[in-house]
Formats: structure tokens, sequence, C-alpha cells
């Protein structure tokens, strides 16, 4: 081949290359947080991934759970006003409706015209939050850090960078988790 022909192979592959740049764009780090109330962090590459539609209910159907339900929204309610606030820890058997509670405490603080966003991550990707955290800093919104079914074992790593985020981490971030066990010991 003659290098016209390797020229022309080259810019052809660099057209190639920038249609599919514009096509599939990576995905941004830093998403409109005026646009969307929940996201999910994902780790490969990290970002922050606007959820369009929650799966929740609403917070008048979870019967039972009274005490857990009014002490949860009065805590996040006061976060959401920029008020001191605890982090929580729901524990309780499968299905005792400890995620949905979570779900339908922030909707309802949505509904009364705050300012909330709610981000879930998964356990595995713990040891990337002070990475999200960083991505959180660039907005003066209000965040509830959600971490669904959180266990771990006794040698687990995550629990150190659970931890460091409990202690630490950003002002503007409640985290709250559900998990089977209920003792802080056992996780």
């Amino acid at each position: 081949m003659s290098e016209y022909d390797f020229k022309k192979i080259e810019i052809s592959l660099d057209q190639i290359v920038g249609a599919l740049e514009r096509l599939s764009p990576p995905p941004s780090q830093y998403p409109s947080f005026e646009n969307h109330d929940a996201f999910v962090w994902n780790t490969a590459p990290d970002h922050l991934k606007p959820v369009i539609q929650v799966s929740r209910v609403e917070l008048d159907l979870l019967v039972g759970i009274d005490r857990a339900r009014d002490i949860l929204l009065e805590n996040t309610l006061k976060f959401s006003e920029g008020l001191s606030a605890n982090n929580a820890l729901l524990w309780g058997a499968r299905g005792m409706g400890k995620s949905s509670l979570i779900k339908a405490v922030h909707q309802k603080i949505i509904d009364q015209g705050k300012s909330l966003k709610i981000v879930e991550l998964q356990r595995e990707d713990l040891a990337s939050v002070s990475r999200l955290l960083d991505i959180l800093r660039t907005s003066s919104q209000r965040f509830l850090l959600f971490c669904d079914d959180l266990s771990f074992s006794h040698d687990d790593q995550h629990y150190k960078s659970l931890k460091a985020v409990l202690d630490g981490g950003l002002e503007g971030a409640l985290k709250t988790s559900s998990s089977m066990q209920r003792r802080i010991e056992d996780i």
C-alpha cells in the first residue's frame, strides 16, 4: 500500500471514531441536579445516572411502621432544611418495607416543595464513595445517600469505606441504609 492509501485509511478511521463518539458520548460525571431528584451511582466509569421513574409506594400505604416512619421523616425533613440530622440504618427482615420507607420519605419531602436528591449506591461500590462525594461537592443541593441491603463479613474492607463516610464526608449528604442485620457490630 502506498502512503496515500494509508492516509485515506487514517482519515476514514478518524471519521468513524468521531461518529461513534457522537453516537455514544462518555457519560458526564456531573449531571444536571436541577432536572432530576434521583440518581444511581455507577463506577464503570464513575458517573451519576439520573433515574427518570423511581419505583416507590406512597408513604401512607406503609403500615405497621409508624414510629420508624415518623422518626425517619422528621430527621430527613430537618436535613432537607439544612438543620442537623442523623445518619440512619433501618434494619429488619426481608420484605418489611425498609427500602420502600426510605424512598417514600424522599418523595414526601419532594412533595412538600423541599429540594432533596437521592443517590443510590451498591454495597460493592462503597470503596468509591469518596469519588462520589467529590462529584456531589460541585453542587449546593442536599443529597440522601441510600445503600440498600447493607451487610458485611467480618473481614470485609468495604466497612472501612463506610466508616470514613460516616465519620466525615460531605455536610450536604445524609446517609441512609437498609440492612437485615440489627447490630452495627454485625455489619
